[in-house]
């Protein structure tokens, strides 16, 4: 079973590579290959071949996977980037909490 720290949603910034501190958006997570996918964040280059008559082929831009290991989620009210806690509430509940400041993500 493969977990990810990161949720679709989730605001990330990148830790290595060529965009090292770039922020943004989670799209889509694949537990399977542990990568996930940021709005605009490693951009590549794709080969598109025209699906039906009068369509457009060429090349777009699209985001590339990267793995999760590279990105770092950012506190919704620090605002900087942190590591994730679990805790459970009087509730019974699990929810995920900022190392920094303590608030619930």
């Amino acid at each position: 079973m493969n977990k990810v720290h990161v949720k679709t949603g989730d605001t990330v910034v990148v830790l290595s590579g060529k965009d090292k501190g770039k922020k943004g958006t989670v799209l889509a997570v694949s537990p399977e290959e542990r990568k996930v996918i940021v709005e605009k964040v490693n951009m590549v280059s794709k080969h598109v071949k025209p699906k039906r008559m009068g369509e457009p082929g060429g090349i777009i831009k699209a985001e590339g996977a990267l793995y999760a290991d590279k990105v770092q989620i950012v506190c919704p009210r620090c605002k900087k980037p942190t590591r994730i806690g679990h805790k459970i509430f009087e509730d019974g509940s699990k929810g995920r909490i900022c190392r920094k400041c303590g608030e619930v993500i």
